[in-house]
């Protein structure tokens, strides 16, 4: 795996299948009209129907049977015809089908008429959540760490997450949960050094790589993703005692070292002024007994106890 500048590993994403089919608009048309033109063929046809057996009952029975067996193929067509209506909600679309093949999609919402012998599935496009169960992984460092996610999702293309894969929702699932097993194997829980990417320290930057891992897993599936994030973050229970007295440590030691740096600073501050002033003269020994007595002064944790020397400093 390569390195890119500042320690930010180069993307390692998976190269997922080409997919073989494509999202298209299924053909039909609005469905109020239809239904009013095939209520009516069905009246037509009860019609005919009627004046058939009128015709029967008058005698002539030829052209009673063929108008009532007309009427009958008429209405029989019509209530077959009537199948074809499919309602689709907003955030919705219908997958249609005919003998196996891939018709088209119905996204425009509203009563629609397709053809009556497809079949038609219904596959919400509505945005989605998906939270990853807390999963306990070893981290850069090999320490266990317990960390979990959620993804923010939309099916982009429905003939894709239909065809593509045996069940896409499950499918976003699992590849969900390896993409987030595989960020956390890459990075450390914490950059000791201070300048690698670490997962608790750039969260924004390892979110980022995280999506961008999940849509290249998922893209084949017809499935966009929206956002990702942590949600949940933590040492393993067996180790977090002991990595909580590392950070502790570590802090007092970064705090010991801003006093250190300030008191410094101060002491060379004090020793310029008092030379700058003519306050007093100093030789060495003097001014190292100034720094060290300064010294303790600033960087002790308690309040300083003066002592008062009734003789020189030689003495």
């Amino acid at each position: 795996m390569t390195e890119r500048p500042h320690g930010t590993p180069a993307p390692d994403v998976p190269e997922m299948p080409a997919p073989r089919v494509q999202e298209r608009r299924a053909a039909g048309m609005p469905g109020l009209p239809f239904l009013l033109l095939a209520l009516l063929v069905v009246a037509g046809g009860i019609a005919l129907i009627a004046v058939g057996a009128a015709e029967a009952k008058d005698g002539s029975k030829g052209l009673g049977s063929t108008l009532i067996v007309v009427g009958s193929l008429v209405v029989v067509a019509a209530l077959i015809t009537l199948f074809g209506l499919t309602q689709v909600a907003p955030g919705e679309a219908r997958v249609c089908q005919l003998f196996g093949r891939y018709q088209g999609t119905i996204r425009q919402d509203g009563l629609r008429w397709v053809n009556p012998f497809t079949s038609r599935r219904k596959i919400s496009t509505r945005l989605r959540n998906h939270e990853t169960a807390v999963l306990k992984v070893n981290d850069a460092y090999g320490n266990p760490i317990e960390l979990a996610a959620v993804v923010v999702w939309q099916v982009r293309d429905t003939a894709q997450a239909v065809f593509e894969v045996d069940n896409f929702t499950q499918f976003v699932s699992i590849q969900t949960d390896t993409a987030v097993r595989h960020i956390a194997t890459r990075y450390p829980y914490d950059a000791h050094d201070g300048v690698a990417l670490s997962l608790r320290g750039n969260a924004e930057q390892i979110t980022e790589q995280l999506s961008t891992e999940i849509t290249a897993r998922v893209e084949s599936a017809g499935v966009t993703i929206i956002e990702s994030r942590f949600t949940h973050l933590a040492y393993a229970p067996e180790i977090a005692s002991a990595m909580l007295q590392r950070q502790q440590a570590g802090a007092i030691v970064a705090a010991r070292q801003t006093i250190v740096d300030g008191a410094v600073g101060m002491v060379e501050s004090a020793l310029a002024r008092i030379a700058e002033q003519d306050i007093v003269e100093l030789d060495e020994e003097r001014k190292a007994s100034m720094v060290s007595n300064l010294l303790v002064v600033l960087c002790g944790d308690r309040a300083a106890q003066p002592v008062l020397n009734t003789g020189t400093l030689y003495q």
